[in-house]
């Protein structure tokens, strides 16, 4: 697995000041971790968004700070964005022990072709996008597949229990939890609800048909 680096160095500037730095191209940065003093630091803008987009949350990321030898592993716990403008605001680094385990999301990927889908009214639905495993830093799985040609009909589903993981990692999810399911959509049904919405715009039509207008005083309908 290619390493993943970051640059960072020690943050002087706190609170409502930091605004400054974003405005120079720089993100305010924290550090912490389980035992470890928590640090104030900063990076480069630019640098950390292409970071940021290659670990996710669930890839080890070598932070090294200043001059300092060695660096220090550490995994995203808090991305804060301005949504409008997409703007970088904060990011929270959490940094690992080897030798600890800790608890991440990582996300699940559906391999495979599931016979189910040869039949035109089946459409396949992933209800849970990603596990939440437990394991040591070195084990953490960069996604987790699950084969989905075991779904030869409408209804099956897969669950969290059967995804085959490495040993050494453990899933907190609920083990009955669905992942995947084989959702059917019946040709009647949507031929009905095609009727209906016809019928709906035809009323629409009657209802706003002017009326005949009354003929006048003293003359017949017919005159």
């Amino acid at each position: 697995m290619d390493k993943i680096e970051l640059k960072a160095t020690k943050r002087d500037i706190l609170g409502k000041k930091v605004r400054f730095l974003r405005r120079q191209g720089v993100t305010p940065v924290h550090l912490f971790g389980h035992g470890i003093e928590s640090l104030a630091l900063q990076c480069d803008t630019a640098k950390l968004r292409q970071v940021l987009a290659k670990a996710g949350e669930a890839k080890l990321i070598n932070v090294k700070i200043g001059s300092a030898k060695g660096s220090r592993s550490v995994l995203v716990r808090e991305i804060q964005v301005d949504s409008p403008r997409r703007e970088l605001l904060h990011v929270d680094f959490y940094e690992v022990r080897m030798a600890e385990a800790v608890k991440v999301e990582v996300p699940i990927t559906l391999v495979g072709e599931a016979p189910a889908l040869k039949v035109r009214e089946n459409t396949l639905v992933q209800e849970l996008d990603t596990l939440t495993v437990e394991c040591l830093p070195a084990k953490i799985p960069t996604t987790i597949e699950l084969n989905i040609s075991s779904l030869t009909e409408s209804g099956q589903v897969l669950r969290v229990k059967d995804i085959e993981l490495e040993k050494g990692v453990t899933v907190i999810n609920d083990p009955e939890v669905v992942v995947a399911m084989i959702s059917v959509q019946r040709v009647e049904e949507v031929v009905e609800e095609k009727v209906v919405a016809e019928e709906v715009v035809a009323e629409e039509v009657g209802e706003e048909a002017p009326e005949e207008a009354p003929p006048p005083e003293g003359k017949s309908k017919k005159e």
